[in-house]
């Protein structure tokens, strides 16, 4: 079977599942694990992703109103590479390559001689039953199973080894300009890991939010992850977002409880890693029962004069 993926979590996927090697494509997002980045790559983004949180909203915004596409596909070369499936997401048009993105368009005939796998999930259980709905369209059911299992297992471990203690009131932010608190997964990756996620709504949809309200649910601990940003990306951020006015007076800043993780990778990306975000939020929320092995590498503090 010959599988071109245009899902950074579906290429994790396939990966995880022993399938690999019938991976002949990727998307331009998809770097996990890195020897992927030697495939080709099908897809591009159709604005300038090099700017800051407001320019990239700004762009994507204009792209939307237009009705412009937000990804181009190299559709010859998808042709050339003759895949039996293409897996793509209906999640969020924004952030990654839809099943709309192969249909007809600016003179393009539809593509086919594939089968399309849509991931769709908006909840953990949502990216449960998206990893099964996978395995079995590229024969590969048990190792599905298997994984499956493997995850829930390692759920449960997290929730009984974090239940019991303080539950901090945590506010996640997955873009900062305009401000954007976690939803779909993010409040539920809060509470496996022992906190109260106190904006966001689980399972639906994030939405751009007034700053104001951050500083009205005044967290004890802010994580800053934002979409398609690595750590360092998202640190570039942070002045920007400590200046806003009341910046100083949250708990969680006068407590020295901000931090900057990668959302890329381990918050925003629908696969089999971020599962392992609930325990790198474990090691944030409670260091009393979780070493801190990831500081520095998947988060760091946020302290303006380092």
């Amino acid at each position: 079977m010959r599988i071109a993926s245009l899902l950074a979590s579906g290429t994790e996927l396939v990966c995880a599942l022993g399938q690999g090697a019938s991976l002949v494509a990727r998307s331009h997002e998809c770097d996990d694990p890195p020897w992927v980045t030697s495939l080709p790559a099908l897809s591009r983004p159709t604005f300038d992703v090099s700017g800051s949180s407001e320019q990239i909203d700004r762009l994507v915004n204009q792209k939307l109103r237009a009705g412009e596409p937000l990804y181009a596909i190299d559709r010859e070369r998808l042709r050339e590479l003759a895949p039996d499936i293409v897996i793509t997401q209906v999640h969020c048009d924004v952030c990654a390559v839809s099943p709309a993105a192969l249909d007809a368009a600016h003179g393009w005939p539809a593509l086919s001689g594939f089968k399309t796998v849509a991931m769709r999930g908006g909840s953990l259980e949502g990216i449960l039953q998206d990893f099964a709905t996978v395995a079995a369209e590229i024969g590969c059911h048990q190792a599905g199973e298997q994984l499956i299992a493997d995850i829930e297992r390692q759920l449960r471990e997290w929730r009984d080894r974090l239940s019991g203690g303080s539950i901090p009131s945590v506010v996640c932010l997955e873009w900062t300009d305009p401000i954007f608190p976690m939803g779909n997964w993010g409040p539920e990756l809060v509470r496996l890991a022992g906190g109260t996620c106190v904006l966001g709504n689980a399972d639906g949809h994030s939405a751009a939010t007034p700053w104001q309200a951050v500083i009205d649910a005044d967290p004890e601990v802010l994580v800053v992850a934002p979409c398609g940003f690595g750590m360092q990306r998202a640190f570039e951020e942070m002045p920007r977002l400590a200046a806003r006015p009341g910046w100083s007076a949250l708990r969680a800043v006068r407590r020295g409880q901000v931090y900057v993780a990668d959302g890329n990778r381990y918050f925003n990306r629908s696969g089999p890693t971020v599962f392992e975000s609930v325990g790198l939020l474990g090691e944030i929320l409670h260091p009393e029962l979780v070493p801190r092995t990831s500081e520095g590498l998947l988060y760091r503090r946020w302290d303006p004069s380092s």
